[in-house]
């Protein structure tokens, strides 16, 4: 038999109107009162009735993370779905995945989307958390929301992780190794991660002493395809790169199957990193030097900051997640054949 708010109310011990004020998001509920009943919710596996709420007028206990077509980024938005829903299971809260081409007219048609859903809040992942007139639209629509790697500084509620000082590192690492000519393929334009990592190993480069050479950076969109071309034209220069990094696994992969095609030993003639630390990186061989980006923790973080904000709408939050740099069989020393 289902559990009913009574039940909830009898377990915590409080009256059923508390269970109430605390399932509707009220921000004058005691701490740790909040934290007893919302464990007695998830000890009785309590579900609130979503129709009677609807009726009332109440909230939907609805999360909707949105995100662009994943085609080219499926690891990384199937890892921040993961913590989404992780977080989502601690709460009294289900959570959307919606897929929202991004359109220039997105902000206009996220009211159709709030209109049918009535989501309580929302969570971004880029380019999502870029737009700007889409996030005005949501502060219009007074709809608590928490963006992930957002490049704007308007976003209340931002999880992220120092994604420059991350690509600093991974190009640290190649000049470690010996490397002084190392090539780069970029993130698609308009994306934070493109100018942050693209940033990152320009700061590599000066403080190594290294002059920047912009014939060695080469457009990229995240694609493997786009790997695959921007190798091609690295590797047809006449003094081709010893290394490359490539802003995403992705492209990092098609550099590889470039550099594979064309008889060269990875990394016995050309190193290759990565970033974002997507399963690929450790199936391939050798395995792909990456960084690991927190996609799951800044899921999960975005998911209680912003339920957190629900509560006290005046919530300010901005949080930056360890990273981690992983060394594997793709990067060495130059000339090592």
């Amino acid at each position: 038999m289902a559990a009913r708010i009574e039940d909830v109310a009898a377990d915590a011990g409080v009256s059923v109107k508390t269970v109430s004020r605390v399932l509707n998001g009220y921000t004058n509920v005691r701490v740790k009162l909040r934290e007893r009943i919302e464990k007695s919710i998830r000890d009785l596996n309590y579900v609130p009735n979503a129709s009677a709420r609807s009726l009332a007028g109440r909230r939907s206990f609805l999360v909707a993370l949105l995100y662009d077509n994943p085609t080219a980024v499926s690891s990384y938005i199937m890892d921040v779905i993961v913590g989404v829903l992780e977080a989502c299971k601690e709460t009294p809260y289900n959570a959307v995945l919606h897929p929202f081409d991004a359109a220039d007219d997105l902000a206009a048609r996220i009211d159709g989307f709030v209109a049918h859903h009535r989501p309580d809040a929302l969570v971004l992942v880029p380019p999502h958390a870029n737009n700007a007139k889409l996030l005005q639209r949501l502060d219009e629509l007074d709809i608590r929301y928490a963006t992930i790697s957002s490049r704007l500084r308007e976003s209340g509620i931002d999880i992220g992780f120092d994604e420059r000082k991350a690509a600093e590192d991974i190009v640290e690492h190649l000049l470690s190794l010996g490397h002084r000519r190392i090539g780069h393929v970029t993130g698609l334009k308009g994306h934070g991660a493109r100018a942050w990592r693209r940033t990152g190993y320009r700061d590599a480069l000066r403080k190594a002493g290294v002059a920047y050479d912009a014939s060695l950076v080469v457009e990229g969109d995240f694609t493997f395809e786009s790997g695959v071309a921007a190798a091609r034209v690295l590797l047809d220069l006449d003094n081709p790169p010893t290394a490359i990094f490539a802003a995403n696994d992705d492209m990092a992969c098609g550099v590889m199957r470039e550099a594979y095609e064309r008889g060269l030993v990875v990394p016995d003639d050309i190193s290759v990193c990565g970033f974002d630390g997507t399963p690929v990186s450790q199936l391939i061989s050798p395995g792909l030097t990456t960084v690991r980006q927190p996609c799951r923790e800044m899921g999960c973080a975005a998911v209680q900051s912003v339920l957190q904000a629900i509560r006290d709408p005046s919530l300010r939050h901005q949080e930056r997640l360890p990273y981690q740099l992983k060394i594997r069989g793709s990067s060495a020393a130059p000339g090592t054949s």
